[in-house]
This record gives structure tokens, sequence and C-alpha cells, in this order.
């Protein structure tokens, strides 16, 4: 089928730029129709100052082939978040996949920087932004998802659960707060479950996000210009990468299986056959264990 998911209704909370406006379009491609939210509009900037907006991300989806509906919403409001799902039960009646992934913190944390000397304040509001924004959405999106039998709910992270235990995550306040991401998919899994809806956590790898590529000073189309300093973004991948892992967890019939895991965009990827959008695979947490942690040269051969 080329469009698996028309009918369908998703919520894609945090969808102005990154994963989550990937998330969204590729949702849009498999015929969905796709509410998006953020803080950052056409008539009004959020503190990253940045140019992305919810609008925006809503005309992708649309021109994508689906139908993109933009919402301003601060999920640390709970009067918002619960107006935006009485709009969706009112507009829609049914929710079929609700994907958490607010973020909005690259600038509230501190590289290698121990507890006691990192900002306090930022760290707090790194852990509301990152943590208390899921339990708000997932609080009033749940009962409209659980009105129909398999729902799906995609929590967004950055690493797998077996990367991050292993692994400290840049600073205290990051670590926790990826972790406690992890451990959201876990107890909605045993909560979500026995109710007939799946739950589960996905981390994208290395991700060309517009963030990023504006840090490493390259465009997309450009992007291996990066390479020269820093060998181990070959391994990178594109919004869409996890946007089609999404895409085809949603329109899977058997996502149960899944439900209470971690998973990764690539490890999908060689689950359902999806590829990125130049055709690869890329394998970034294997590649990572393998590759970059063990301190070898960089080399994606068999790794995407």
């Amino acid at each position: 089928m080329s469009a698996p998911l028309q009918g369908k209704v998703a919520l894609v909370a945090g969808a102005t730029r990154g994963a989550g406006r990937g998330i969204a379009v590729e949702l849009g491609a498999a015929g969905a129709t796709v509410y998006v939210t953020g803080r950052t509009t056409r008539a009004r900037r959020s503190e990253y100052d940045r140019p992305e907006t919810i609008e925006d991300t809503a005309d992708l989806v649309t021109a994508a082939g689906g139908r993109g509906v933009a919402v301003p919403t601060d999920h640390l409001d709970p009067a918002q978040v619960r107006a935006l799902v009485d709009r969706i039960a009112d507009e829609q009646g049914r929710l079929d996949v609700l994907v958490n992934d607010i973020w909005g913190s690259e600038k509230l944390f501190e590289w290698e920087t121990p507890l006691w000397e990192h900002d306090l304040d930022n760290g707090l509001r790194l852990l509301r932004l990152a943590v208390e924004t899921h339990a708000i959405t997932s609080h009033h999106a749940l009962p409209l998802l659980l009105r129909n039998p398999g729902g799906l709910v995609v929590e967004v992270t950055d690493g797998t659960a077996e990367y991050n235990a292993a692994n400290y995550r840049n600073s205290f306040f990051y670590d926790l707060a990826k972790a406690a991401v992890l451990r959201m998919a876990f107890s909605l899994g045993h909560e979500l479950g026995p109710r007939g809806a799946t739950a589960v956590a996905l981390t994208p790898g290395w991700m060309r996000s517009e963030i990023m590529l504006d840090a490493f000073g390259v465009r997309e189309e450009k992007w291996r210009d990066a390479l020269e300093h820093v060998p181990h973004f070959a391994i990178s991948e594109t919004p869409h990468y996890v946007g089609r892992a999404v895409a085809a967890l949603a329109a899977d019939a058997d996502v149960a299986r899944w439900n209470g895991q971690s998973l990764s965009s690539g490890g999908l990827a060689q689950e359902y056959g999806f590829t990125d959008l130049d055709g690869s695979r890329p394998d970034a947490w294997r590649y990572l264990v393998e590759v970059q942690d063990a301190g070898k040269p960089a080399d994606t051969a068999g790794y995407r």
C-alpha cells in the first residue's frame, strides 16, 4: 500500500525541527493526519531563536501526502496540552500514534561538566523540558489513544537502553533525562500493553538535524564536508530515517511485539527494510561501540 496510514491520526509533540519534523513528514508520507506542536511559530520564536516553525513542518507533512495541522503548544502547560487533545478529539475522534519528541534543551546542558559545577537552573529546566513535558502530554493524550485498539506511543530519546546503561552521556542532567525517557517507555509498556496499545523508546543515530548541520558549518547537500574535522560523522543519518522507523512501526499490525522495548532507527531499518534518503541503512549505535568508542579510524564499511 502506498498510504498504509491513511485514516490514522498522529500527534508529534515537539515537531518544529530535527527528529520531530522528520517523523511528522514520514507519517504524512504514509498518509496520516499529523498534528504537529511546538513553541516556535511564524509569529513567535521560542528561546531557541531559530527559523524553523511548526507551520513549516505542517506544510511539509501535507506536501508529503498527508495532512499537517500545526497547533502552537507549550507542553509544560497542562491546560494547553489538554486543549490540544480536546481539539484532536473534536476534529478526529481518535488518536492512533503519539510521539513524545519534546526536548528543547541544546542550550541548557554543559558538556563534561560535573553536577556541582553545572548551572543548576539550566539543569533543572532541562529536566522539566525533557521529562515533565512527556509525562504531561501522555497524561492527557493516552485516554484518547486508548479509545481504539492498536495505539502506539513512541518516546524519542538519545541512546539505546543498552548503550546508555554502560556509558556516561555528556552531563548529569543530560544523562538523567535520556535515561528517564527510556524508562517512561518501559513503564508505559506495562500500563498500555494489557489495554491494547504499545509503547516503545526510539533513538535516532547521529542525526543531521538543522542544529547539528549549523554547528558543523555545512548544509545537508554538502554534509560530507564536515568529515575532514569530524570523521565519525560519516555514520550520520537524516531526520527522515527515524521518521521512517516510526512510520514502519505505526503500519505494523504486529507492533505489540516491541512493547516496552528500546529501539533504534538503524536496528528497525534492518527489520523493516526501509532506508535513509540516500538509500543507505546506517547502524549508528553498533558503529559507536565497535568503531568510534573502540578508538578505531572512521570507516563505515559494513555499518551503512
